[in-house]
């Protein structure tokens, strides 16, 4: 029997919402990890790993380089935003297919991205850094409002936030550069024009410079001026799939993409497609998990297949629907309470998962004093025949579950 081709995996992230990842891309690779800490519940998917601190470059580079004295490596995968622009230097370093470092930064910069969709005449929000406040109020009597605010290089729509009159600025300002500050990439705050209309992302692969949309996910956003995702649906008969396929390949193409997947956000503005970002990498909140629910095509095992040179299969072998929801409770405080009818959790097939992640005596924060990282208790999944029947049992399964909280005095 011949030997399977080895990967190695940058930074596997957490089992409860990369978890699947691992597992799929171990199904057909021999699986060699970088990570951040001793592995727990990546031992059974790895044959050798390294731990390393992700946050320092050079020292990830090395330990990369020392693995692959050990091992024939055959690619480099990563679905860690955070590590995108350190893995592409890795795999480079390597001798590995991957997109180049500079293409792979101008994806994690919004502002970079944002010059090369006007270069390309790729449909976007016009929009300005600031490092002030003054700066803001300029770029704000540029743009107009309402207006966003959003760190210039972050993820998961922390530090974003609407400002609807100038008024609010200070405050959003604050709100935003606070996130921004975090960022080891660029601490600059962006300021762009709101974009009005449903939120969705585009599920796509790329391969050797030809973009398929394989999905297309409807976002359910938190409550304003911020932009926390707290839902998401995909159902593989959507008709918007083919409406806005050709804009985000063409935005994958401005950036440079030529191999890998991508998690491409946008906005429908009076029905057309305006772009948002690329993500170079699978799509949080377990929206390749739900993806592979609705059409049965493996994001993960197509991002390995990437990564080692090879064209992936995307063949469609299910035709279906799925949906998450988060659960949040309903202000800040102290967990006290959280749990599910479990009769109906145990007779309804089409809950396929409830998972919590939060315990007990947890602390709560909502925005705008904390983000996704500490407002959620956890998230449920449910399938169906199409969005309507997704939606619906959304709802019902919603109502079965409780998250309570008691205010801090």
């Amino acid at each position: 029997m011949p030997a399977r081709p080895l990967i190695l995996v940058v930074s596997p992230g957490d089992e409860i919402y990369r978890g699947y990842c691992l597992e799929q891309v171990a199904a057909s690779y021999d699986v060699v990890l970088l990570t951040g800490a001793a592995p727990s519940w990546e031992k059974p998917y790895i044959v050798d790993h390294a731990v390393v601190d992700l946050n320092d470059s050079a020292v990830l580079l090395a330990a990369g380089r020392a693995l692959a004295e050990r091992h024939d490596l055959a690619g480099v995968v990563m679905w860690d935003e955070w590590n995108l622009v350190p893995t592409a230097r890795l795999a480079r370093a390597l001798g590995l297919p991957s997109n180049s470092v500079e293409v792979t930064r101008g994806c994690r910069n919004k502002a970079t991205a944002r010059t090369l969709f006007a270069r390309h005449g790729v449909p976007s929000a016009s929009s300005m850094k600031a490092r002030s406040l003054v700066e803001a109020g300029l770029a704000t009597m540029t743009l107009g409002y309402p207006a966003v605010l959003k760190p210039t290089a972050f993820a998961g729509s922390i530090g974003v936030i609407r400002v609807n009159q100038p008024e609010e600025l200070p405050a959003a300002f604050e709100f935003a550069s606070a996130s921004a500050s975090r960022s080891r990439e660029d601490t600059a705050v962006l300021v762009e024009e709101y974009l009005d209309g449903p939120e969705v992302s585009v599920e796509c692969v790329t391969h050797r410079g030809e973009t398929t949309a394989v999905a297309v996910t409807r976002k359910q956003l938190g409550p304003a001026p911020y932009f926390e995702e707290i839902g998401h649906t995909i159902d593989a008969a959507d008709p918007l799939l083919a409406q806005v396929a050709p804009v985000a390949a063409a935005a994958v193409k401005a950036l440079g993409l030529t191999d890998g997947v991508q998690h491409v956000e946008m906005r429908l503005v009076d029905g057309r497609p305006r772009l948002i970002e690329v993500n170079a990498r699978i799509g949080g909140d377990m929206i390749g998990h739900l993806v592979r629910l609705a059409t049965g095509i493996d994001l993960p095992r197509a991002a390995a297949d990437l990564a080692c040179g090879r064209e992936p299969d995307l063949t469609e072998t299910h035709h279906g629907a799925a949906g998450i929801r988060m659960l949040h409770p309903a202000a800040s405080g102290t967990l006290t309470e959280r749990h599910i009818n479990q009769p109906f959790a145990a007779h309804t097939p089409w809950l396929r998962q409830v998972q919590w992640i939060r315990e007990i005596g947890d602390q709560f924060l909502l925005p705008p004093d904390g983000d996704l990282f500490t407002a959620r208790a956890g998230f449920y999944i449910v399938t169906g025949r199409n969005t309507a029947e997704v939606n619906e049992r959304l709802d019902t399964a919603g109502d079965e579950i409780t998250v309570t909280t008691q205010a801090v005095r």
